[in-house]
């Protein structure tokens, strides 16, 4: 089985967002106090304390969340959740697909891989390999846990305890618009940026990332950059490269590993080298 491949962490503390709709600053200055803060002028000492309240009030309203007519916020997803939900479903059907676990070497490849390797996979492997390349089928925009993990990745980048509509241009603010933008990785490429969110150990290096992909110079979509590192961790699983799954004797949890380096990697190589969108081709080649 593939229960216990990643150890399974309590989710980090939720970051308030201090990017939230507040209420409307002509709501606010309705109240008279706050009439006088706007206005200016000479204010009678005896408002002083009033005033000083009010600015703190003002201040405070960084951390109130924007309001929602879901009194019922979806849950926050596990990586080890979500995984569990494909340990337990039938995917015979996408089994049965063209799923293409390695590359197909002949003539001169095939005698070098088998003369100087890479390794094969063991074959108590096997199963868990095609898994994941099951995993990585076109996905179901309808099922629950689907819905959860974008979710669960928006508000662990954003900073917000409160779902957001399923279809929006806010989506684009953390770089993708999820019916359109999986590109080949199907859902393995949002089942890695669920992992980047929710380990506790990432999560810091997935804000930094995404903090930059929002530079105005530098800025690049996250989710579309993070759905690449996916298709590269395939092709080097394709490849057999990843030879740490047999000294492991795991999968998954080496090639979620192998993604965030490679995550790691780019994000070192744009920030220091002041790469913009229009370097990425060169960069990801």
């Amino acid at each position: 089985g593939l229960n216990g491949l990643s150890h399974e962490r309590k989710p980090a503390e939720d970051i308030t967002n201090r990017h939230s709709t507040y209420k409307p600053i002509s709501a606010l200055k309705q109240n008279g106090i706050l009439q006088n803060l706007t206005a200016g002028g000479d204010k009678p000492e005896q408002e002083d304390a009033d005033l000083e309240k009010a600015r703190q009030e003002w201040e405070a309203l960084e951390n109130i969340q924007p309001l929602t007519e879901d009194s019922n916020p979806t849950l926050l997803i596990s990586f080890n959740e979500a995984l569990q939900y494909f340990q337990t479903t039938d995917l015979g059907d996408l089994l049965q697909k063209n799923i293409q676990p390695t590359i197909r070497r002949t003539g001169l490849a095939a005698i070098a891989h088998f003369l100087f390797g890479p390794p094969r996979l063991h074959r108590e492997l096997l199963e868990e390999r095609d898994l994941v390349f099951a995993i990585a089928q076109p996905v179901d925009n309808s099922q629950t846990v689907h819905i959860r993990v974008l979710q669960t990745i928006h508000k662990r980048l954003i900073g917000t305890r409160l779902d957001c509509p399923r279809y929006g241009p806010h989506w684009e603010n953390i770089g993708f618009q999820p019916a359109t933008d999986l590109r080949g990785t199907g859902f393995l490429g949002l089942m890695h940026t669920l992992y980047f969110v929710m380990d506790p150990e990432t999560l810091p290096l997935a804000r930094d990332i995404y903090k930059l992909s929002q530079h105005p110079t530098q800025n690049f979509p996250f989710c579309v950059m993070s759905i690449n590192m996916t298709r590269i961790a395939l092709q080097v699983l394709r490849e057999e490269a990843l030879s740490e799954c047999n000294r492991r004797q795991q999968v998954v949890g080496v090639l979620n590993e192998f993604y965030v380096a490679t995550f790691l990697y780019i994000y070192q190589l744009w920030k220091t080298q002041q790469k913009t969108i229009a370097d990425s081709g060169f960069v990801l080649k």
